[in-house]
């Protein structure tokens, strides 16, 4: 019986080492988002409202408009593309013009101009 005992604790022990493994890869994930969030309010934008930018299309979600947008970064910035064809799919390259910085300056929303 003693041998049971033992056993049940060895497999609780291991759910116990389990489950703090998987707390502290999640909060690892999350300061490593946070450090690089804190960065790129600190560093200038590498692009310019006007301008015409090339990058792949990475993914694309719903805008807070509603609007199907196409999300790619220029240099890790972020840029939000509207207008962009049904044919474009991800991984696809495109070129935008950047219409306006969003709060904080660490992303941008574009016009898709063509693909690239």
């Amino acid at each position: 019986m003693e041998h049971v005992w033992i056993a049940a604790g060895a497999g609780v022990a291991v759910l116990v080492v389990a489950v703090a493994v998987v707390r502290w890869r999640r909060s690892a994930g999350r300061r490593e988002s946070k450090r690089a969030h804190d960065a790129a309010q600190e560093r200038e934008p590498p692009v310019e409202i006007g301008e015409t930018y090339e990058f792949g299309v990475a993914e694309f979600t719903d805008h807070h408009s509603g609007e199907r947008v196409a999300v790619g970064k220029v240099e890790g910035f972020v840029l939000f593309t509207e207008d962009v064809p049904d044919s474009v799919g991800e991984g696809d390259a495109v070129r935008a013009r950047v219409l306006s910085f969003n709060r904080g300056r660490t992303s941008a929303d574009a016009t898709f101009v063509e693909r690239a």
